[in-house]
């Protein structure tokens, strides 16, 4: 009976001091202790470095037309890109930093450090179906992106140089099951700041995105408003992906652009450009694949390539890449024939011609 009395005793002792003893921790200590079991925010730096040397057949560079291999039978530096991302719960912010040609073209309306500003952004979420984003951002609109390695082909497509490139302003952007939503409003296209001479409207942008199956996806953008020049401008582009198994996949970009010019009293009738590519792409080893980009853009109206043409044009573009991957290396040849339907090209002698060709190798390394 003794024993049962001590036991009981040194038990009742026990649990009346580790009562004590929490009662005696401050809050201070509890909420510390509560927030140490929260996971950080999590930063993450990302990267890549890529160089590429183009040759035309022609020996000139006034064949090229598009953006970021505006060079002949030399070696060139494409961009030094930096990516901060700093995540929580419900917050995110990017920093996306270019340095070198790619970047300067990529950002050609800024001036000093703001060149080297390829996305600036802040997200915020307050719901897991609704993400609300201020700042500058690469655009929604195109196949393509500014970042080579997340590319098939090295050189771009007429679709890309010619649509927009950024937008600065405020989105929302909404989950429905299979459906997304983009609404938002922007400075002009590729203003991230309006000069005080300029007209200083906003444009509209949104996107509708759908997926068909977990391999077929489809994305319908657009764009549109009242340009720094006066010009009335829209422009709308639809983008369809689609898994066919682990070896062979394609896409698909289609886009068309109305611009109605400003005269200096009013603006005129509605001035179009077009283009459609399509990609197939064939991956026979994990370290191995190729990809044939066929463009055709049309300029009836003299808006771009064919300013010069009396009954403006069009261009048909094909561009055969290779895709060579180790770890975080992509060496990309390609071998890129254009032809169209004026003399807007020229020959090695110097001679306008519907037609030239070229060849570039590219070097990537992503971290």
């Amino acid at each position: 009976m003794l024993r049962k009395f001590f036991v009981a005793s040194v038990a009742m002792s026990a649990a009346i001091f580790a009562n004590a003893q929490t009662a005696s921790v401050p809050t201070a200590s509890l909420d510390t202790a509560v927030a140490a079991e929260k996971p950080a925010p999590a930063l993450s730096i990302t990267g890549y470095a890529d160089v590429y040397y183009r040759f035309d057949f022609a020996k000139t560079k006034a064949n090229n037309l598009t953006s970021f291999t505006n060079s002949q039978n030399t070696f060139a530096l494409g961009m030094a890109s930096l990516k901060f991302e700093h995540k929580t719960d419900k917050l995110d912010m990017v920093a996306d930093l270019g340095f070198g040609t790619r970047a300067t073209e990529f950002a050609y309306n800024d001036q000093g450090i703001l060149a080297a500003i390829k996305q600036l952004y802040i997200s915020y979420s307050p719901a897991e179906w609704l993400k609300l984003t201020a700042g500058s951002w690469a655009t929604h609109v195109g196949y393509e992106l500014v970042d080579p390695q997340l590319n098939r082909n090295y050189s771009m497509s007429y679709m890309f140089t010619n649509g927009p490139f950024t937008h600065t302003g405020l989105k929302a952007e909404i989950t429905k099951g299979k459906s997304g939503f983009m609404v938002g409003l922007s400075n002009a296209t590729d203003y991230r700041v309006v000069p005080t001479d300029k007209i200083n409207k906003k444009f509209f942008i949104a996107q509708y995105s759908l997926a068909i199956t977990d391999n077929v996806k489809l994305f319908l953008n657009y764009v549109g408003g009242k340009a720094p020049d006066s010009s009335k401008v829209s422009q709308v582009d639809a983008v369809i992906t689609a898994k066919v198994s682990d070896k062979f996949s394609l896409g698909f970009n289609g886009t068309v652009n109305s611009t109605k010019f400003w005269d200096g009293a009013k603006n005129g009738d509605a001035q179009k450009w077009s283009g459609a590519a399509l990609y197939l792409n064939v991956d026979p080893t994990s370290s191995f694949g190729l990809t044939l980009r066929s463009e055709l853009f049309n300029d009836k109206k003299q808006i771009k390539m064919f300013a010069a043409a009396p009954d403006g044009g069009s261009i048909f573009a094909n561009t055969l890449s290779a895709n060579f991957k180790t770890g975080s290396f992509i060496f990309i040849p390609e071998l890129r024939i254009e032809n169209a339907s004026q003399k807007i090209f020229v020959d090695a002698d110097g001679a306008a011609t519907k037609s030239y060709a070229s060849f570039t190798f590219a070097a990537i390394y992503s971290f």
